[in-house]
């Protein structure tokens, strides 16, 4: 790890973040934890975390179907977060991390400390950087973006001596609206897009008007993916010359499975198991959950009796699960509804996949700008299906790690699930495909193109 003391503070700002699921969650944690490995002492300013949800039990389907992996608690144990004031931090970054008033420290994020997961060889992958909780939900509305800017204001002194990174829109809106009453002047600002905020704003004149002054400030931008980067340019030119590239990857705390291996090699092949087909992600229209299980009961009957889909992800919205459920039981394809799972029982849901589908569509003003789920389940050797929306097939690339289509072509999408279903050896091929290029991107490449991109990567590590 880089000496601290020759970088200036970085202050992220998030309106998602752990233990919250997600994108843009697992790019705010990740950024912040590899800008702490380039030498920067990092403060978080991230929502309330919630109390533990209990997830729903397990939906059986109409049929039999191969055994059903545990159920964990969705948001895994509660520990307390080893952090730092940040102004501690910037002065002795080699300094024991103590808890502060000024950080809130009971999150649901990965266990720290003591307890029955004391001996958790993950327990590593702690955060090592300080996490302001503020009085927020972490929505986009008016009282979390009023909330954040008061914050800011109260703040705007020692701002000017920081990095501000603005890690999506919602600290974006923020920072607009305590604009209004005071200057900002952060030392350098960076602005983070994911690709539906600007599909948003572009017709929003007031949000329109307020990124393109925020633009003007900003001294970089970051995008995930080229599909981003040219709806930003396109549509403000103010960011011309200000765009890097800070491609994802596989989250750092993801247990990934020794190299060599490919999940055909991980599962026990009986003869008769049926072919699991897996979705990560929340219940959402824009996901869909929806056009992938159609997909599988048009299969022809013969493959049809062989496969099972498992959908692990909660937070339902717009009456998907409700659709999904009714779908599921008018249907022979065996459904397991799984709900939220913790970490770790997903590696083992990923272990025993044989194939990975994300099949997200265009919802309103919301698209998948990239999918870092994609290359989550590639880092464990599945193949993925996926709509050729969005920056999708920069995650998932056609023919080589998966098999992309065009949405609202269903016959397209169930001969895609029938071709890769139907071959295990091209399963198989992809699946080691995709394992090799889900290793080949990692966040401190993405976070230095970012904080430091004058800087010689020597001078960095």
């Amino acid at each position: 790890m880089v000496d601290s003391s020759s970088r200036p503070p970085l202050l992220l700002l998030t309106h998602e973040f752990s233990p919250r699921r997600g994108g843009i969650a697992t790019y705010a944690e990740e950024m912040a934890r590899a800008a702490v490995a380039l030498g920067f002492a990092v403060e978080v300013w991230a929502p309330e975390a919630p109390a533990p949800a209990t997830a729903s039990a397990p939906v059986l389907p109409k049929t039999a179907s191969s055994p059903v992996p545990a159920k964990t608690p969705a948001s895994g144990a509660i520990a307390t977060i080893r952090s730092t004031t940040f102004s501690d931090r910037a002065a002795n970054p080699t300094a024991a991390a103590v808890p502060t008033a000024a950080t809130r420290t009971t999150d649901p994020l990965r266990p720290t400390d003591a307890g029955e997961h004391a001996d958790d060889p993950r327990n590593d992958l702690a955060p090592p950087y300080a996490v302001r909780r503020l009085p927020i939900r972490g929505t986009h509305g008016p009282r979390c973006v009023l909330r954040t800017a008061r914050e800011l204001l109260r703040e705007r002194t020692r701002l000017r001596g920081c990095v501000v990174l603005l890690a999506e829109p919602g600290p974006m809106l923020a920072w607009m609206v305590a604009g209004l009453f005071a200057a900002l002047r952060p030392r350098e600002l960076l602005l983070a897009f994911h690709g539906s905020e600007l599909l948003r704003w572009q017709t929003a004149p007031l949000q329109r008007r307020g990124l393109r002054t925020l633009l003007r400030q900003a001294t970089r931008t970051a995008t995930l993916t080229g599909y981003t980067e040219a709806l930003l340019l396109r549509q403000f030119p103010e960011a011309t010359d200000k765009v890097c590239r800070t491609p994802g990857a596989p989250r750092t705390a993801r247990a990934l499975p020794p190299r060599g291996t490919t999940t055909s090699d991980r599962r026990s092949d009986t003869g008769d198991r049926r072919l699991v087909v897996l979705t990560v992600g929340r219940l959402h229209p824009r996901k869909g959950q929806v056009q992938t299980l159609a997909a599988l009961q048009r299969l022809a009957p013969g493959l049809r009796a062989r496969v099972e889909y498992w959908i692990a992800g909660g937070q339902s919205k717009g009456g998907c699960e409700e659709t999904l459920r009714s779908l599921a039981a008018a249907g022979d394809v065996p459904v397991r509804f799984l709900g939220e799972v913790a970490d770790e029982e997903l590696d083992r849901l990923y272990a025993q996949a044989d194939l990975f589908a994300l099949t997200s569509v265009e919802y309103g003003h919301s698209v998948e700008g990239f999918g870092l789920v994609y290359l989550e389940a590639a880092a464990h050797g599945l193949p993925a299906i996926a709509h050729r929306v969005g920056g999708v097939s920069e995650a998932v690339i056609d023919g080589e790690t998966g098999l992309c289509v065009s949405p609202n072509e269903p016959d397209q999408l169930t001969a895609a699930f029938a071709r890769l279903l139907g071959d295990a050896d091209l399963r198989r091929r992809m699946g080691e495909a995709a394992r090799a290029r889900a290793r080949l991107a990692n966040w401190t490449d993405s976070a230095r193109a970012l904080l430091l991109p004058s800087e010689p990567a020597s001078l960095s590590r």
